[in-house]
């Protein structure tokens, strides 16, 4: 096992380098285009291009990561990133640059979407990279191990905008773009190196009678649909997980704003930097410490925490609380991320994560652009005259405060308010002792060189329920698994 311990961390460092890449992409082109056109709105709309290419892509993906060698695939993603950035260097390099300043030329909008195609691309990585950690790291570890895919992106989150503004400031996309092509052509000749295990042995995975979760060689979404809704408790998983996601779009749309009527913008960007840290440690005590015996408890736990949070650092107007607040945030969010990818590693047949895997992250990122373009317009013309000269300013400014920042202060409290309720409503509910109990069920690895039991993969979901009320009995200071 020790073999694949050492893939795997080869394969974690070439994700890393090529997420810094694809990152680095993404927001060049984002203060490229915003430096040449000064529209806030050409801005909005590469990122819109981002969040809704990545819903709509997610369930194909996962069906290629599933019918193909996931090494495969992999570099494949890495050679369709670095031929498209090989083709918007040539677009870069033979167009006037005044048709980048115009924010409807047609031009710049080619260049445009051929970086986010390639940025695209990179997300089948993303898919592929938790079904090997499946294949190459023991259950008993591989909470530990989606820690460490956490702590990655955590430090390609840090980096990639320091490098992005040096490269941008420096020479605009032309090295880049380089950059970007040489990079992905390392990873590719690195990762050609690496003999990477395709098939899970000496483990038990779930068993199915679905004739759906045998490899197709289509997307097939109702299959998908069959295998996530065969696991009791899976689809609301993802449904609550999509929920927070559309309460988390509040922070795409409002964080900035907020953080800006505090401090200056310099001020801002290096908090930022400090705030970033915190993903990275947060991944990094997950490889640590795991997550425990059963992760579904500690990822509502957790979001128990990160709306508290929510509530709380806005109730005043101060930038030392703001920083608090988010650090525990981001600190924490990285337990929440491995505890899902955890959870769906262990009750989902190996032959369909990447589809399954594909599909969660279809639902859960529809979510939030959704919220990030709804919020902004009901910020401007509810919350902040609530909270400026309204019935808010009124009732609640003389504790509260009064001004535009407090009316965005309003919307987080609210939010905050609305995630804990979903949460403790979750943490009550039917699917979630379902699902709790399906996992605890499921048989624990007998090692590495261990034959599975011909029985090993059933499970008396009948008795699930009986075994959390048992549990929940034994352990009265605990809420029942």
């Amino acid at each position: 096992m020790d073999g694949n311990r050492k893939v795997f961390y080869h394969l974690l460092a070439n994700t890393l380098l090529v997420s810094v890449i694809n990152f680095t992409v993404w927001f060049a082109i984002t203060f490229y285009v915003y430096l040449q056109t000064r529209s806030v709105f050409a801005t909005s709309v590469i990122a819109g291009i981002f969040l809704v290419m990545t819903a709509l892509t997610g369930i194909w993906f996962g069906s290629l990561v599933d019918h193909h060698r996931k090494k495969t695939v992999m570099q494949g993603s890495a050679l369709i990133s670095a031929t498209l950035y090989a083709a918007a260097f040539v677009v870069y390099q033979l167009t006037p640059r005044h048709e980048f300043t115009d924010p409807s030329s047609v031009l710049l909008w080619a260049f445009v979407v051929l970086l986010m195609c390639g940025v695209i691309a990179g997300n089948i990585r993303t898919i592929a990279l938790p079904t090997l950690v499946t294949v190459l790291i023991p259950e008993a570890e591989r909470d530990k191990a989606n820690g460490l895919v956490g702590s990655a992106a955590g430090v390609s989150f840090l980096v990639t905008s320091v490098i992005s503004g040096v490269l941008v400031g420096a020479s605009g996309m032309f090295w880049v773009l380089l950059l970007a092509v040489g990079v992905l052509a390392v990873s590719m000749l690195h990762l050609g190196l690496l003999a990477v295990r395709e098939q899970p042995t000496g483990e038990t995975t779930p068993a199915t009678d679905d004739p759906s979760a045998a490899p197709a060689r289509e997307v097939d979404l109702r299959g998908t649909l069959r295998v996530v809704h065969n696991v009791p408790g899976l689809l609301a998983l993802i449904v609550f997980s999509a929920f927070n996601n559309f309460l988390g779009g509040v922070f795409m749309a409002l964080m900035d704003a907020y953080g800006l009527s505090l401090v200056s913008v310099q001020a801002w960007g290096l908090l930022w930097g400090v705030l970033s840290t915190g993903f990275i440690v947060g991944g990094l005590l997950v490889a640590r410490t795991g997550l425990g015996r059963n992760p579904l408890r500690l990822l509502l736990g957790v979001n128990v925490v990160l709306w508290t949070v929510t509530i709380l650092f806005p109730l005043r107007s101060s930038v030392a609380l703001l920083a608090v607040g988010m650090y525990a945030y981001m600190l924490l969010v990285p337990y929440a991320e491995a505890a899902e990818q955890t959870i769906l590693q262990k009750v989902v047949p190996y032959e369909r994560q990447g589809r399954v895997f594909g599909f969660a992250q279809s639902v859960e990122q529809a979510a939030s652009p959704l919220t990030a373009f709804l919020i902004g317009p009901i910020a401007q013309f509810v919350f902040i005259p609530l909270m400026t000269d309204g019935v808010g300013a009124d009732t609640i400014g003389g504790w509260f405060g009064v001004g535009a920042d407090r009316g965005l202060a309003l919307v987080f409290v609210l939010t905050g308010v609305l995630g804990l309720a979903a949460t403790v409503l979750a943490l009550r509910s039917a699917p979630y002792r379902r699902l709790s109990g399906y996992y605890l069920r499921q048989p624990e690895p007998a090692g590495p060189d261990a034959e599975p039991s011909p029985d090993a993969d059933a499970v008396d979901l009948s008795t699930a329920e009986d075994l959390v009320d048992d549990a929940s009995r034994r352990s009265p200071g605990r809420r029942g698994q």
